[in-house]
């Protein structure tokens, strides 16, 4: 005997989505989600079927940002086909690795995110901060999770170091391998939550997975020995329907999390330079040296971390250098190729002269 389909709502179905459809749609579509997105095919579920599909032609064409991601909601024609996108409640997204400037989604409509790290040398705050910020961007409510305390002699700096990272920030200890352990994690996994896991490989988001699902979902892999990192063992974002109700996201490994438009998320992180640097003579204060620096003073006076400053400016110049588009790239690329011309074809004119 087959499993029921899961009801709209057990899938995150809610009056956000139902407002968006009107009349005709409310007729003649059907509501799916997307568990699985992989080039021009997604994986959805909906209230009675799962069903792989390929995306329409005209879906191939449009920018990153407006085709389906994982945990987005489409509508589907009388033809089964998809008919249209529904606006999202939430959205995670990054510049892509390297010197790519396109956008990469990540997931979409998530309710919660649980940030996961490690209890050994691969907890690192800076890193950390990158994902608080892309979260607070998105509106989503983060929580970070500190797996592997069955394997330190004492988590407790560590819980103390991630707390300092934002003020009311939730921190959860927790051995991933053990169910009870990690049925802490389980009051914001409720019926028809969406939960997503970040964090670098190795930290057991894989391991966590496995145990909150009670089935063996995800390759599970060792950390290297030498600096407590581990290797890829999820290579696809997908959705999973938790046995007692709520959704699980899971997200590969990043090694580089760059990140775009995250102005107001690293303001919300960072709220305490932000106050100070109200205080600076100068209303675009860099606070590398300027004169009359308010910040500079408080960092010597010990008011404010030092380390939180380098990264507040390190991830400012990140997102203000990765949010600029392809056309203004290309339009230096351009002018700079111009004035190289003209500046060659001048030092040509110059020696012609003798």
């Amino acid at each position: 005997m087959s499993e029921p389909h899961p009801s709209l709502s057990t899938l995150g179905w809610e009056h956000f989505f139902q407002q968006q459809l009107t009349r005709q749609e409310l007729a003649e579509t059907v509501p799916v989600r997307v568990f699985a997105a992989q080039g021009n095919s997604v994986d959805v579920v909906g209230a009675t079927e799962r069903s792989l599909l390929s995306l329409p032609g005209r879906w191939k064409t449009l920018p990153p940002e407006d085709r389906p991601t994982v945990g987005d909601w489409l509508l589907l024609g009388s033809d089964g086909q998809p008919a249209r996108l529904l606006d999202r409640k939430s959205v995670f997204c990054r510049n892509a690795a390297g010197q790519d400037t396109r956008v990469q989604l990540l997931a979409a409509n998530v309710d919660t995110l649980f940030i996961v790290s490690s209890c050994n040398r691969d907890f690192n705050p800076s890193r950390l901060e990158r994902y608080l910020a892309l979260a607070l961007e998105a509106g989503v409510e983060p929580v970070m999770v500190l797996t592997k305390v069955d394997l330190s002699d004492d988590p407790s700096p560590f819980v103390i170091q991630a707390r300092q990272l934002r003020p009311g920030l939730l921190v959860e200890t927790i051995n991933s391998k053990n169910p009870a352990s990690a049925d802490m994690l389980r009051r914001w996994c409720g019926v028809g939550r969406t939960v997503a896991l970040v964090g670098s490989s190795g930290v057991g988001k894989s391991t966590l997975i496995n145990t909150l699902l009670a089935a063996t979902v995800q390759e599970t892999g060792a950390i290297r020995e030498d600096d407590s990192r581990g290797r890829h063992t999820t290579t696809a974002r997908t959705l999973h329907l938790l046995p007692g109700g709520g959704l699980l996201l899971d997200s590969p490994g990043m090694r580089e999390l760059q990140l775009g438009d995250c102005e107001n998320g690293i303001a919300s992180l960072f709220a305490e330079i932000a106050q100070v640097a109200r205080r600076c003579r100068f209303s675009d204060c860099r606070h590398q040296g300027d004169p009359g620096c308010a910040v500079q003073l408080a960092v010597d006076a010990k008011e404010l971390d030092p380390r939180r400053l380098n990264n507040y400016l390190k991830l400012l110049n990140e997102q203000e250098r990765n949010a600029e588009t392809l056309v203004d790239k290309h339009r230096r690329k351009k002018d700079f190729g111009k004035s190289y011309k003209k500046s060659m074809a001048a030092k040509l004119d110059e020696r012609s002269r003798y």
